[in-house]
């Protein structure tokens, strides 16, 4: 049994940030520095070879982290992460194979859609929880606005191309439970090891998101 919902997953931050960890030894201390700016739930991404390590060392070292798999785009990476004991997991798409497999295996599973078929898609095999990507590309606020009146049950993790200045008007619709963005976890910053500016960078996040509810 899951310890938590998906529903209390991606309530519990807002934003996750979307994360390709290229050096083992940076995992631990990027998931730290998101941690104490007030982000817990992480997307590690199958981009690099340190991932399946970065996830493993993070669920064994920051347990106030709740850890997923992103970029998930097989069964056979499926069934990797799921045995890893990732949280949940995410595709930048969606399969059939991929969406029945999840559900056997009782893995908490986010699939991505780009249109109306594909949430369909998704329903038909019992998902109401979807990634929406790309997010910028595909126009996410005039989009989401426009699947909430034939999907009304139908909630989204927009990611692509979403920034600290536009996130928090995508983040107040009204069937968009979180959003995930690769800003809270720059490059530059991380090679440096920057771990404080990526705190910071949390922290101004969370305090933009607290800010547009208010509105």
């Amino acid at each position: 049994m899951h310890a938590r919902s998906l529903d209390e997953i991606l309530k519990a931050s807002p934003v996750v940030p979307v994360m390709v960890i290229e050096q083992l030894a940076d995992a631990v201390p990027l998931a730290q520095a998101l941690v104490a700016g007030g982000i817990r739930v992480l997307e590690i991404t199958l981009r690099s070879e340190a991932a399946l390590a970065a996830m493993a060392a993070i669920m064994g070292e920051v347990p106030e982290a709740i850890v997923g798999a992103g970029t998930v785009t097989s069964v056979e990476q499926l069934a990797q992460v799921e045995a890893l004991g990732v949280e949940f997991a995410l595709s930048p798409g969606l399969t059939t194979g991929l969406l029945r497999a999840a559900q056997d295996m009782g893995l908490h599973y986010i699939p991505a859609i780009a249109t109306a078929s594909d949430i369909m898609l998704g329903m038909e095999h019992g998902y109401q929880r979807f990634k929406l990507f790309p997010a910028s590309v595909l126009g996410a606020g005039q989009l989401l606005q426009a699947f909430n009146g034939p999907f009304p049950d139908v909630r989204f993790c927009p990611t692509g191309g979403l920034t600290m200045d536009n996130f928090a008007e995508v983040l107040a619709l009204p069937n968009v439970q979180c959003v995930g963005g690769s800003w809270l976890t720059p490059k530059a910053l991380v090679q440096r090891k920057d771990w404080p500016a990526i705190t910071r960078l949390a922290q101004q996040t969370v305090t933009a998101q607290l800010a547009q509810q208010t509105v």
